[in-house]
């Protein structure tokens, strides 16, 4: 999977996000402008000490982006798709059948993906449910409940499955 963060503003969010995509193994794609510096404090505060394991790519514009990932917008439903999410759309994430090679994009605090983008890709835009007048979710939030959608629809493949306790063992299992 991968994330795309269409010009992030808030460095705690984009350090939380990043930790969720390692622990996702999931790529991160940065779409500039910033509103911080991919050095700012919080930002690895957030990110903890995993942000050396992070799979980034940054990109200098949202055109620079589609350059790069010219098979994005194929015609044909070719995979990978690139989705939307945005609180504009008809269609919520569990709408939609996510592939493994997916990018899903997501915009900056304050105001959303641009509609600039959003208007030609109507069928390719997600929202996540919300109740009354709420505006959105914290944006590592939002990717968090997307992401693990689209991780669950493939069986959460490349992630583990078992967990295991630290010191004890479950009830009933025996140590060898």
């Amino acid at each position: 999977m991968n994330i795309v963060l269409h010009e992030p503003e808030i460095p705690f969010n984009t350090g939380a996000i990043g930790r969720t995509c390692v622990a996702t193994d999931t790529a991160l794609h940065l779409i500039k402008p910033y509103g911080f510096e991919l050095t700012d404090k919080y930002l690895k505060r957030a990110g903890m000490d995993y942000w050396s394991k992070l799979s980034l790519t940054e990109y200098e514009s949202y055109d620079a982006f589609l350059s790069r990932r010219g098979d994005l917008l194929s015609p044909g439903g070719k995979k990978p798709r690139l989705w939307f999410a945005t609180t504009k759309a008809e269609q919520t994430y569990a709408d939609v059948k996510f592939g493994p090679d997916d990018y899903i994009m997501f915009g900056k605090e304050s105001a959303g993906i641009p509609e600039e983008i959003l208007a030609p890709n109507k069928d390719a835009c997600i929202r996540i449910p919300m109740w009354g007048d709420i505006r959105s979710l914290n944006l590592s939030n939002a990717v968090a409940v997307i992401l693990y959608e689209a991780l669950r629809q493939q069986d959460f493949a490349a992630l583990e499955k078992k967990g295991a306790l630290h010191r004890l063992q479950w009830e009933g299992e025996r140590k060898y």
